[in-house]
């Protein structure tokens, strides 16, 4: 199956988004509806346009490859810390079977894939979450590969940038999946403390404990169009609230607006813009 229509309104709005075969092998005659504008576009079209609608601009979910592949370049990407991945350690019923289930329908071990590249001639270290993967929720080993990501870039001196996409904490770990956060955080703040840029990208949606943690501690914050981001869901807000929540809350737009976010930029401008970020915070040797 090339398109699936996913059934969490988390993944996509419901909208047809492709995974992880080769447009280039499609029918060019194969189409897909746009679930903001209603137009067909055809599959030779999404891959010119990054998986961006050419009529609103909607952007689809993407895998982290072709992502990767659009970023940096050339064979410059090493990934780091390929090797780990999610066991069921709170012995959670049907934990396994998920987990293979995320591995095929991904075609990846884990929920953020994490590496060294150069952009724009910049050697920055990068991570990449998976949408494709449990909704890329956040499970101990996420927090682990992130953290030796931060880490490794703090020894080397490097810039980190990072795609985030998440619907939160990935519950079948409990406590041990919340505790990222703080692992997280930390290595975050070492970074830092070391003089180096940490630049994110938030994508749709981007919300829970990754939200409240790494997402938005970057040094320059910028947004995809249309992108959700924030903790709770509205609903879960305005039964605890009892209140009614301002018109488009926790959209890119609204975020942008009370200072939340840096900028939004559209997929296309991405290489572009984040190679122009780290060119000018560069570390000069003495």
């Amino acid at each position: 199956m090339i398109f699936k229509k996913p059934k969490n309104t988390l993944e996509g709005h419901g909208v047809f988004f492709i995974k992880n075969y080769d447009a280039k092998s499609f029918d060019d005659e194969l189409s897909v509806e746009c679930s903001k504008c209603k137009k067909k576009i055809s599959s030779s079209e999404l891959t010119d346009t990054h998986y961006v609608c050419p009529y609103c601009r909607y952007h689809f979910l993407i895998n982290v490859r072709r992502r990767l592949d659009f970023l940096c370049e050339k064979d410059s990407f090493v990934e780091t810390d390929a090797e780990l991945f999610s066991q069921n350690i709170l012995n959670f019923p049907d934990y396994e079977k998920k987990l293979r289930h995320a591995s095929l329908e991904s075609a990846e071990k884990e929920a953020v894939v994490c590496g060294k590249c150069r952009i724009d001639g910049c050697e920055t270290a990068i991570f990449v979450m998976n949408p494709f993967f449990m909704m890329g929720s956040m499970g101990t080993v996420v927090g682990e590969k992130i953290t030796r990501l931060f880490e490794m870039a703090t020894q080397e001196k490097l810039p980190v940038v990072g795609f985030t996409v998440s619907g939160g904490a990935r519950m079948q770990e409990g406590i041990l999946s919340l505790m990222q956060m703080a692992k997280v955080s930390g290595a975050v703040k070492k970074h830092s403390d070391a003089g180096n840029l940490y630049f994110c990208v938030l994508t749709d949606p981007t919300m829970g404990g990754v939200t409240a943690s790494f997402a938005m501690q970057a040094d320059i914050i910028i947004s995809e169009p249309f992108a959700r981001i924030g903790f709770a869901g509205p609903r879960v807000i305005e039964q605890t609230t009892g209140k009614k929540l301002p018109e488009g809350f926790q959209s890119a737009k609204f975020l942008l607006s009370k200072g939340f976010v840096d900028g939004i930029v559209d997929r296309r401008a991405h290489k572009k813009y984040i190679g122009r970020i780290l060119r000018l915070h560069v570390r000069e040797e003495i």
